[in-house]
C-alpha cells in the first residue's frame, strides 16, 4: 500500500530540524527500498524549509502512520501537522526514476483537496514533467479526497495547472527539491 505524508514545518522550527537531521536521515535510511519520493518544500526564499514529503509503500494504515509520528522531527515538536493519505502512484516509478534525473529545473509538491467525484485519475499530458502523481485516498481505498503530484516546472502557476482547477477546495503548490542525504 502505498502512502503520501506530508509533514508540515512548525513556525521557528528551523534551528531544532538543523539540530535533528543526521537523526532524520538515519531514520529515513530505516525505509530505504520502500520510498516512493521524499525531499523538502521551502517558502518562497527558496532556503527556509516548509515541510517534508515522503512517499512510501507500506503494509498497512497502522505502519504509515507508524511511519509518520515516530519521525524524529515529529517526536521532538518541529511539525506542525501531518497530512497522511493513501496514495496510488499512477506513475510506477520512484523519484529515482525520473528521466529528468535530480537537478536541473525547478520542482514543486502540487497538493489537490477536493470531494466528491473524483478528478485527475489518469496522468495529465507531459508525463515526462512528472516526478510522482496520484491520487489521495482514504485509509480504507474507497474514497478520492484529492490529488498529489511532484512536478518539474518552469514556475508555480504551470506547476498548479496540473490539476483541475475547479475540482479542488484548495490547491497548494510548494517549492520542492529531491530529498536525501547530502
Amino acid at each position: 500500500m502505498e502512502f503520501f505524508c506530508y509533514h508540515r514545518d512548525r513556525p521557528g522550527s528551523l534551528t531544532l530540524r538543523e539540530d535533528l537531521i543526521e537523526d532524520h536521515w538515519s531514520y529515513m535510511d530505516q525505509y530505504a527500498k520502500e520510498l516512493i519520493a521524499r525531499g523538502p518544500t521551502f517558502a518562497a526564499d527558496g532556503e527556509t524549509p516548509t515541510g517534508s514529503v515522503h512517499i512510501v509503500d507500506l503494509p498497512n494504515p497502522a505502519a504509515a502512520r507508524a511511519f509518520a509520528f515516530d519521525e524524529p522531527n515529529y517526536q521532538a515538536g518541529a511539525y506542525r501537522d501531518v497530512l497522511l493519505r493513501r496514495w496510488r502512484n499512477l506513475l510506477g516509478r520512484t523519484m529515482w526514476d525520473f528521466p529528468g534525473g535530480k537537478e536541473g529545473g525547478n520542482r514543486y509538491l502540487v497538493i489537490g483537496l477536493g470531494s466528491g467525484k473524483p478528478a485527475d485519475l489518469d496522468v495529465p499530458p507531459g508525463r515526462d514533467e512528472l516526478i510522482a502523481y496520484g491520487p489521495l485516498l482514504s485509509d480504507d481505498d474507497t474514497l478520492w479526497l484529492g490529488t498529489a503530484a511532484l512536478v518539474r516546472s518552469p514556475d508555480p502557476d504551470t506547476a498548479r495547472a496540473v490539476l483541475t482547477p475547479d475540482r479542488y477546495a484548495d490547491i497548494e503548490v510548494h517549492d520542492w527539491e529531491f530529498g536525501g542525504r547530502r
